[in-house]
């Protein structure tokens, strides 16, 4: 049995209780955020092993997440867009109770992370509960230069999901790092407004 182990950002790996190190009877094992096949060294390496992608759906870290996050709003609110995630990550989850917590516009920065141009204003208009009705939202979608009164109601065809996530109700308690949450949200607050889409 082997060790391998980790050292970067060691505190925050301690904070949050994840092991370090993790034993194993395998002769090589690489761990890699992306592997790219870029020229034949890495393609003889690659030849002589085995290749494993853990690619989860949006759904599967949704609900995995479930058994540790504590916001129902922000919980909720992801799962209700899981179809419009292209890389789901449970720190998605995090950021915006981040957001949230500091008193910005959570809903929009979380979406500027899935969507953009027309399609993320669209999303934007939904999730913004200062319009009261679908002609209020064409309304504002029109005036801001997202396009015509049909590519509103074509975009929001495409927006709904193909079918409803599972309903989780949470019962996690939030962690208690308060003068670091409080340090978080008062640089979120400078900077806001200055937040660029991924």
């Amino acid at each position: 049995m082997k060790q391998v182990s980790w050292h970067t950002d060691a505190p925050t790996l301690q904070r949050d209780d994840i092991p370090q190190q993790f034993g194993t009877t395998s002769r090589v094992a690489i761990i890699t955020n992306q592997w790219k096949t870029l020229n034949p060294d890495v393609a003889a390496l690659q030849d002589r092993g085995h290749l494993v992608v853990f690619a989860p759906s949006a759904l599967e870290v949704h609900t995995r997440t479930a058994e540790w996050f504590w916001d129902q709003e922000v919980f909720d609110f992801l799962a209700d867009r899981l179809h419009l995630i292209r890389e789901a990550s449970m720190r998605h989850y995090v950021a915006a109770w981040e957001l949230k917590k500091a008193g910005l516009d959570w809903r929009s920065l979380v979406l500027s992370r899935c969507l953009s141009g027309s399609a993320l204003l669209v999303a934007q208009l939904k999730a913004d509960s200062r319009y009261g009705s679908e002609a209020e939202r064409v309304q504002a979608f029109i005036a801001t230069g997202g396009g015509s009164r049909s590519t509103y109601f074509n975009l929001s065809r495409k927006l709904q999901p193909p079918k409803a996530a599972p309903t989780i109700r949470l019962n996690n308690p939030p962690p208690a790092r308060k003068a670091a949450d409080e340090a978080l949200q008062r640089m979120l607050r400078r900077w806001n407004g200055r937040f660029g889409a991924n």
